[in-house]
């Protein structure tokens, strides 16, 4: 199973950009997908992003043409870049990796590798 460090979370005013990264430990993912999700008090966690098996990026509509999700198969490592960033984007981020076969990427509960999370916090 492979183990996933999320780091990069913190305060930025609306309008700023901040990048998250997410480590990943114990086995190779550069082949697989990988998604970021975000939860915020009270709410369901959410997908933001993620790489699909055929390796092309997926956003959710919330997110589409401000954030970007790239990776760096040496470093094992992948990144949330987000741009504009706006209050509403106020969450724990996490990374995930394990999707099973066939699973869509949006999916919030079958990725079997998470993250402990980092908080982003937007300020108006």
């Amino acid at each position: 199973q492979v183990q996933l460090v999320e780091s990069g979370g913190g305060l930025v005013q609306a309008g700023g950009s901040l990048s998250i990264s997410c480590a990943a430990s114990g086995r190779t993912f550069s082949s697989y997908p990988m998604g970021w999700f975000r939860q915020s008090p009270g709410k369901e966690r959410e997908f933001v992003a993620a790489f699909r098996w055929s390796g092309s990026p997926l956003y959710a509509d919330t997110v589409k043409g401000r954030f970007t999700i790239s990776r760096d198969n040496a470093k094992n490592t992948a990144y949330l870049q987000m741009n504009s960033l706006k209050p509403e984007d106020t969450a724990v981020y996490y990374c995930a990796a394990g999707l099973p076969l066939g699973t869509a990427v949006t999916s919030t509960t079958a990725w079997g590798s998470w993250g402990q999370g980092t908080q982003v916090t937007v300020s108006s």
